[in-house]
């Protein structure tokens, strides 16, 4: 009996173990066969603007997860996760940034097989699968709870957003389900012009005229240069090889030297004025003697260049010929703003150097002379500095760290655990000299690059990397080196959440060594330039997005606070803290570029008032908010400072197209379009900012607000355009986001708005109507195709076409007249092969539709049943 007994408890404990075995090892290959799903279930639940999601995890590996032995690690556009009303197998908690994990309840357990789901609820209307969870990889933990293994998740689907519980941000959301049918309706406001009514210069010249005749342009002719414009010539040419496969003779001096019968471009600087304008300003001629550019300085000459580039009829670019037609015609032109600017933050994603070269030549094709080059952001440094190697070592690497406050940075955007890993964006540097290269690179663009380090918030790579320095010289017993540039107070336990949901990525104010770290890295990128053999004369210092919380808790602070009474509470302090930089940057020679909050004062109520401090010193705000305090800009203006325009209702490359969920980007401040980069009027913004992020009109948020008053349209300095890259994956999303965004750009930038100061409704609309049709025929028939063809092809965005089905008849229209509509009836996708749409045409079956330039660049697929 006793034997009996021992023997059925021997089996018992032999089935338990076994069974623990399986439950404490799992090989790579074992957890990769474990599947998730992603579903965002509505945004239509209560409190409003609350969203709610679920994670299914099916186990199809021979490991049984239990309540400690694993946690899931995702990244996923950042947002508050709220407590769980209704008890879950695992809660989803926030740990900092866009960094989540999702831990088990003690009585989990997933037998292989199985499979479980999590529901979750959130703030913030979730209308993107760029929204969704990315990045995801499992923890497995050992029986002492130690960290053993790290497998990236191999099996990840995101449910397709199809309802409107999905696509709409709650009952608040005013906007239009993206339909076929919808974009039917918006579109048929256009119409397609002839090849004689596009504009065939972007942006618009001052003044252009055509004559009757041609000009054939062989490398019989030859490209004369004054002195010092050899690299515009040498671009030229380099230009004109690329079109026509052969090689222009370049030569100094001018068309005398030469046979007087012999066409020739001539490029050479003079005295002159357009529309007032005596700076960047050009002349063009193409006659039958040839081409004549003359510019008021270099960059005048560069930018009749890129007009003449421009008149190369597309068809050039589509079928190479080793000759080019060009139409007579004189054009005199000059820029509306000397600053015209595009900012790309590379510290969420990294792009590279290749990829940034291609983006300059870009901005120098639509003679933008500005390059706000984001180089440091709380998710990455990246940018090498002598004498700080732990910016690169640690900030420019992310990759699984073991809590937020580990000297290492965590995984952001979908980078996942691993550093580097290939098809990744998360980890990268530019080395010394790249950034030289990059500088010389834009330099021969007439591109000024600005640099940048955004304190005090903004800044955890900074910190990170410099807690990792410090660790490392306390080691080494070097104290007062490991302090040197140390950047937060070690016992702050102040308590607060950034824009971008961190909680640790504000310096301390009251540290020299903050002020010391920002001059090195001053000091060591002006050594850079000048290498390069240039000057840096601008530098930006970020500014923006100081939480509140923020250093309400820090014995260094609460010094300061005790010893300068005048400040007022932590509140104060971004103002000090800008107020203390800005004597060492002036005493540089720099002009100080910041977001709009380093000119701002904040109230203890958080409002923020223009701050009269540092007006007359070259202190220049950048306003991007007109979304939240819709006139601060024109009240910035009237008080005084030079501002640049970046207004993100307009201006943000990032906010996605549309709300079609699968339409990438961000949109908290709503929808941006190249429509509304085109029509912006920087002197009325009011008349050119429709709608609310939530589709609401805009008209009466404007009552009561300050319109820039006559006297100040001086101190609008310039525009920027914005790309922050949070959703910006490698090279073909940057692009995709970019164009054409960008010609709209453009166009604001460079050319006059008729229309702004047209006071009556009805006729300005009229007007932006009639001018945004003509513009967007010229981007679709004349300006994308080409972009396919140069540096190799860029990767530009063609608008899905609309479609409706009345009486048995389908319609079709784009945004963009002069595309080509492609449609298929068997559900196969359309190609460039495929019928095209030319009138209403009765069909059945499920109808595809695509888009397609002269190029072959295709849009995404529209969907219409016709029955």
């Amino acid at each position: 009996m006793k034997r009996t007994f021992h023997f059925q408890l021997f089996i018992l404990c032999l089935i338990f173990l076994i069974s623990c075995g399986k439950s404490s090892e799992v090989s790579k290959e074992q957890a990769e066969k474990i599947g998730i799903s992603w579903k965002l279930v509505s945004n239509f639940i209560e409190p409003e603007g609350s969203f709610e999601a679920k994670f299914t995890i099916k186990n199809g590996s021979d490991f049984v997860l239990d309540g400690s032995n694993w946690k899931l690690f995702f990244s996923m556009s950042p947002r508050p996760i709220q407590t769980n009303k209704t008890p879950q197998p695992a809660v989803i908690e926030h740990i900092n940034g866009d960094w989540y994990q999702m831990i088990a309840s003690k009585d989990f357990r997933l037998n292989p097989g199985d499979s479980i789901t999590i529901n979750y609820t959130g703030t913030e209307g979730v209308i993107k699968e760029t929204d969704a969870p990315m990045g995801l990889y499992f923890v497995f933990y050992d029986k002492e709870g130690k960290e053993k293994d790290i497998v990236q998740v191999a099996d990840f689907t995101v449910e397709p957003f199809t309802t409107k519980e999905q696509i709409l941000r709650g009952t608040r959301d005013l906007m239009a389900i993206p339909t076929a049918e919808t974009r039917y309706k918006d579109n048929l406001a256009f119409t397609t012009l002839g090849a004689d009514q596009l504009l065939k210069i972007i942006p618009s010249p001052v003044k252009m005229t055509s004559g009757a005749g041609t000009f054939t342009l062989t490398s019989k002719a030859n490209v004369f240069y004054q002195e010092g414009l050899e690299t515009e010539a040498k671009l030229l040419i380099e230009k004109l090889k690329a079109v026509t496969g052969t090689d222009f003779p370049i030569q100094k001096g001018s068309p005398q030297t030469a046979s007087a019968s012999a066409p020739a471009i001539v490029l050479k600087t003079g005295a002159m004025s357009v529309n007032g304008i005596a700076k960047e300003a050009y002349k063009l001629q193409v006659d039958q003697n040839g081409v004549a550019i003359t510019g008021s300085d270099a960059a005048g000459v560069f930018y009749g260049v890129q007009s003449l580039l421009q008149l190369i009829p597309t068809e050039s670019y589509v079928k190479k010929s080793d000759s080019v037609i060009l139409g007579y015609v004189q054009v005199e032109d000059a820029p509306r703003f000397h600053f015209r600017s595009m900012h790309l933050d590379v510290g969420r994603n990294f792009q590279t150097k290749e990829s940034i070269k291609r983006v300059l030549d870009l901005l120098a094709s639509y003679k933008i002379n500005h390059f706000l080059f984001y180089t440091a952001e709380d998710e990455g440094w990246r940018l090498e500095i002598d004498g700080l190697p732990e910016l690169t070592e640690v900030g420019a690497q992310r990759q699984h760290i073991s809590g937020m406050n580990a000297p290492a940075m965590q995984p952001s955007y979908g980078s996942g655990p691993v550093a580097y890993d290939k098809g990744k964006h998360g980890s990268g540097f530019y080395s010394k000299a790249d950034f030289i290269e990059i500088l010389k690179y834009a330099n021969e663009r007439h591109i000024k690059v600005i640099p940048e380090l955004n304190f005090p918030g903004h800044a955890l790579a900074a910190i990170k990397s410099m807690e990792a320095r410090n660790a490392r010289l306390m080691k080494e017993g070097k104290e007062t080196e490991a302090n040197e540039y140390r950047l937060i107070d070690p016992d702050d336990k102040s308590v607060y959440l950034s824009a971008q949901a961190y909680k640790n990525n504000v310096v301390c104010v009251a540290r020299e060594s903050t002020y010391h770290f920002f001059e090195k890295v001053v000091d060591e990128i002006a050594k850079m330039y000048k290498e390069a053999g240039l000057t840096m004369d601008t530098f930006h210092t970020g500014g923006d997005e100081v939480a509140d919380g923020v250093w309400t808790k820090s014995p260094m602070i609460d010094k300061l606070l005790k010893e300068n009474p005048k400040l007022k509470g932590p509140k104060s302090l971004q103002t000090y803290f800008f107020g203390r930089l800005l004597p060492r940057l002036e005493k540089r020679n720099l002009k100080v570029h910041g977001w709009e909050e380093i000119a701002l004062t904040k109230t203890p109520a958080g409002a923020y008032l223009s701050n009269p401090e540092f007006v007359g010193h070259p202190v220049f705000p950048y306003i991007w908010n007109n979304v939240f305090d819709v006139d601060l800009g024109n009240r910035m203006a009237n008080d005084g400072y030079q501002v640049i325009l970046c207004n993100v209702t307009n201006f943000y490359f990032d906010m996605s197209y549309d709300n079609d969920p699968k339409e990438p980007g961000l949109y908290w401040a709503g929808f941006v379009d190249t429509r509304d980069m085109w029509t912006f009027s920087p002197y009325n913004m009011f008349k050119t900012t429709e709608e609310t992020a939530m589709g609401k009109p805009m008209k009466e948020e404007f009552v009561g607000k300050q319109l820039l008053k006559p006297e100040a349209r001086k101190n609008i300095y310039g525009v920027e355009s914005q790309l922050w890259s949070e959703t910006i994956k490698g090279r073909d999303m940057m692009e995709y986001s970019i164009l054409p965004k960008l010609l709209g750009f453009a166009e604001s930038a460079w050319t006059e708005r008729k229309w702004e100061n047209v006071a009556d409704d009805a006729t300005r609309t009229k007007m932006i109507r009639e001018g945004w049709n003509v513009f967007a025929n010229s981007v679709a028939q004349r300006h994308l195709p080409r972009l396919r063809y140069q540096n190799g092809g860029y990767n530009y965005r063609i608008p899905m076409p609309g479609a409706v089905l009345e009486n048995g008849e389908l319609r079709a229209n784009v945004e963009l007249p002069g595309l080509t509509i492609r449609y298929t009836t068997d559900g196969s996708e359309p190609t460039a092969n495929s019928t095209a749409y030319t009138a209403p045409i009765r069909l059945v079956g499920k109808i595809k539709l695509k888009s397609f330039d002269a190029a072959g660049t295709a849009s995404r697929t529209s969907e219409i049943a016709a029955k």
